[in-house]
């Protein structure tokens, strides 16, 4: 009886010691203030995934470039270091040549022109990632993208001349400033702010979000309204990540994703306004209305460079959609 007993207790305190399930845990990636439109939407998705797998999955969120830039996250989905990381199109890029398509300037009507396009367009050209060790589950916003500059106000084109402009480290943004009079350097995104500080650079190029969050009015003088650019962001996971999980946890990845990206661009949409009008409430930056007719006829030669690489047939497809 009491070797019965002591077998029991043992049992018990070994049953204590062992958790009820092996909590499956993500670590996701992103360069964006806790604040941006993108990071809010990457802890509904966190939230989701909670709440669908009953506390069995659980992401972990890291911003602001804690896991590294874009590159750095990108390149660590591809070794399965980190498993999830939402980046730009300009990123990816530079890893599959044809998702560069979404960088074009004034590539779309309006934003209902881009979600149909990347809903459909852009799905297809993710599944080409995959061989490279990145899954696509859809594509949240940065959002359209704005100059500013602290040396002159930019109402045309011919304003642009030598202005030195930071721009990712992708081909299409580079030649789009080229092709706009202005001096494109390619810097981390986390180096910006001191690099506009100091002089380095005169301006940048980014959404409204990033403009406030990031805080880039303290530093610029002039923000031009030329909406050159559709910023998709897209939501990737590791391919080394994604083969380890259960069909049904692929499931609820799949559809929290869905469900967050439909979420975060309508919070988007609607904190755009909001931050341009935040903005201009500081009375440190002069925001521009422009004329972008100029602006869209000087990046044509952009169209013709890059249809090589993107597919002429893609940027047909895309622009049939916006018809």
């Amino acid at each position: 009886m009491k070797r019965f007993f002591m077998c029991a207790v043992l049992v018990i305190a070994v049953a204590l010691t062992i958790p009820a399930f092996a909590k499956t845990v993500l670590k996701l990636g992103h360069i964006a203030e806790v604040s941006h439109p993108y990071a809010k939407g990457a802890d509904h998705f966190a939230k989701l995934v909670g709440e669908k797998s009953g506390g069995e999955m659980e992401v972990q969120v890291f911003p602001s470039s804690q896991l590294g830039s874009q590159k750095d996250m990108t390149e660590g989905l591809i070794y399965g270091t980190i498993d999830m990381v939402l980046t730009g199109t300009a990123d990816l890029g530079q890893f599959q040549p044809k998702m560069s398509l979404f960088d074009l300037p004034f590539l779309f009507k309006d934003r209902a022109h881009a979600y149909k396009a990347l809903d459909t367009v852009g799905m297809e050209l993710g599944k080409e990632l995959e061989p490279r060790g990145l899954k696509l589950l859809g594509y949240m916003e940065n959002g359209i993208r704005h100059l500013t500059n602290n040396v002159r106000p930019v109402k045309a084109p011919a304003d642009m001349d030598g202005l030195k402009i930071r721009v990712m480290s992708n081909k299409i943004y580079i030649e789009t400033i080229k092709s706009l009079g202005g001096s494109p350097t390619p810097m981390a995104f986390g180096e910006l702010y001191s690099a506009m500080q100091q002089g380095t650079v005169d301006g940048q190029e980014n959404p409204s979000a990033h403009i406030y969050t990031k805080r880039f009015f303290e530093v610029q003088k002039y923000a031009s309204m030329t909406a050159h650019a559709y910023a998709p962001e897209p939501v990737l996971i590791s391919m080394v990540t994604w083969s380890k999980l259960s069909d049904a946890q692929k499931a609820i990845i799949q559809e929290a994703a869905t469900e967050a990206v439909a979420w975060q661009r309508e919070l988007s949409t609607q904190q755009d306004n909001e931050y341009w009008d935040k903005i201009k409430a500081t009375g440190k930056i002069e925001v521009i209305e422009v004329d972008r007719a100029p602006f869209m006829e000087a990046t044509q030669p952009v169209w013709k460079e890059f249809a090589p690489t993107v597919g002429q047939d893609n940027i047909d497809k895309v622009l049939a959609l916006g018809k």
